[in-house]
């Protein structure tokens, strides 16, 4: 998790706290964006001007190191093949397999996304006495519906430039590239989800100066009275 340093409640003043909920008094912005949209260069600048990073993905790869009970149940239902050399998880392997497959694809959500929601409240719990403005960094934002946050940063890109930067930079091919993302959120949906947009079809500079207008937006976002509740992210289903 990265942060700058936090202010905390003096002891014994912290919030009774309920079994799915978390007391908190901290700002709570949603970060997300298509794959090659460079979201996770925004949530890195955010970063530098001072905000504290929950990071989706990242948990993800701790839940999925060897002997965790995300990487068990993955290695039940599919077996040695998505193991690598040295008894890890070949992550190529698993996207061949779900990204070819919408039931498969299903099943790993199954197995990854409550277990992720589980750690991030976890997390979100230890920043419950400070100050902080927190990213919560979540690629499948709109996908999962995801709710009660302060505001939603959307970083949009035009889909074929997004293919571009997938085959010039991480090595994609063009249709895996372009079949990983018509498996996410249409960019008209994600759009619709956004209260801010960043434009990140220009430079490094023009991206830079769009999280500048972002921190900006940010500052000017109320935050919780000390005592209210925030409730559990969670998909559409637990929201109700």
């Amino acid at each position: 998790m990265l942060s700058r340093p936090l202010k905390r409640r003096p002891p014994g003043s912290e919030p009774t706290r309920g079994t799915d909920r978390s007391i908190l008094s901290v700002l709570e912005i949603g970060l997300t964006g298509g794959i090659g949209s460079g979201k996770s260069t925004v949530a890195a600048m955010l970063v530098e001007r001072g905000a504290t990073l929950l990071d989706a993905d990242a948990i993800v790869r701790e839940l999925q190191f060897p002997g965790m009970p995300v990487f068990v149940a993955m290695a039940e239902r599919w077996g040695d093949r998505i193991l690598d050399d040295a008894g890890g998880l070949d992550r190529q392997v698993v996207a061949d397999i779900v990204f070819a497959d919408p039931d498969e694809l299903a099943a790993l959500n199954g197995i990854v996304h409550p277990a992720v929601g589980d750690e991030m409240i976890r997390r979100r719990r230890e920043l419950a006495a400070t100050d902080a403005t927190v990213i919560l960094d979540i690629p499948l934002l709109v996908e999962s519906g995801h709710r009660g946050l302060a505001g939603v940063i959307v970083v949009d890109v035009d889909p074929d430039l997004a293919v571009e930067r997938l085959v010039s930079g991480r090595g994609f091919t063009s249709v895996d590239a372009r079949n990983r993302i018509s498996m996410q959120a249409s960019r008209a949906e994600r759009l619709d989800r956004a209260d801010l947009v960043v434009d990140n079809s220009g430079t490094l500079d023009d991206l830079a100066g769009q999280v500048d207008l972002a921190w900006t937006w940010i500052a000017t976002l109320e935050r919780p009275e000390p005592g209210a509740e925030v409730r559990r992210i969670g998909s559409r289903a637990e929201d109700g």
